[in-house]
């Protein structure tokens, strides 16, 4: 039986949480529809971003940089602190928990996203219907918005989800690889880190397609056991 499986990722969780329970609060804003981020004392040069709005990231504001330098970007900025930890928690298991109506084969992958095995759980719907009742429910429910990956396995749901966001649902079948997968630039393969990626340009290799069909043996001659994990990962195996 061909495996049926969703990947849900909550979009910008941490800044998204942070604004439902601030309307909730009685704010009247919100932070999610203006350039703004979650970060530390913005009065020290060491804060970070811990989490940033759509409107952030088109400034070119990235997660893990200093407040001070994604306010140079973007000066007119809004800088919010976070919830306390346990609040994200919260927001988390309420997700998990509503998941858990759909099926117990849920693996979790971080704090803000999670894998569904629905195979034995479509009961005559498609797995592109459950993405949709599931993504319509979270908005309802509790607020936010999260984007749905649709695959057959779980790397390529992983993939799909994070295709164009927020509030998106994606499939990547086998059929739509080389189309929608293999034209991604290289950075965009899941388990390729930063410093991977000029080595690859280097190789010639600039998108995922490139990867998939570069001579495996030369890859893990020159990334070793990683060269083995990312070539089958550009391979969807």
């Amino acid at each position: 039986m061909e495996r049926q499986i969703l990947h849900i990722d909550v979009n910008n969780a941490f800044l998204s949480w942070t604004a439902v329970e601030m309307l909730k609060a009685g704010e009247t804003l919100d932070i999610r529809t203006i350039p703004a981020i979650i970060g530390g004392d913005e009065t020290r040069r060491a804060g970070i971003v811990l989490a940033k709005s759509m409107l952030a990231k088109k400034y070119g504001i990235k997660t893990g940089e200093t407040i001070y330098s994604a306010k140079k970007k973007c000066p007119n900025l809004k800088v919010y602190r976070g919830c306390e930890y346990r609040v994200y928690r919260e927001y988390s298991n309420k997700l998990y928990n509503m998941l858990l109506e759909y099926t117990d084969k849920i693996e979790r992958f971080s704090i803000d996203e999670c894998f569904l095995d629905m195979t034995e759980y479509l009961a005559g719907s498609t797995l592109l219907d459950k993405a949709k009742e599931i993504s319509k429910r979270v908005k309802e429910e509790f607020g936010f918005t999260v984007n749905i990956g649709v695959a057959h396995n779980k790397l390529l749901a992983k993939m799909a989800s994070d295709f164009e966001k927020p509030d998106k649902i994606h499939t990547l079948f086998e059929n739509e690889i080389e189309n929608k997968m293999w034209t991604l630039p290289i950075s965009e393969l899941f388990m390729i880190g930063r410093k991977t990626v000029p080595k690859l340009n280097q190789m010639g290799i600039k998108t995922i397609g490139d990867l998939a069909k570069a001579d495996k043996k030369d890859i893990i001659k020159k990334f070793g056991k990683h060269g083995s994990l990312i070539w089958e990962y550009a391979n969807r195996n």
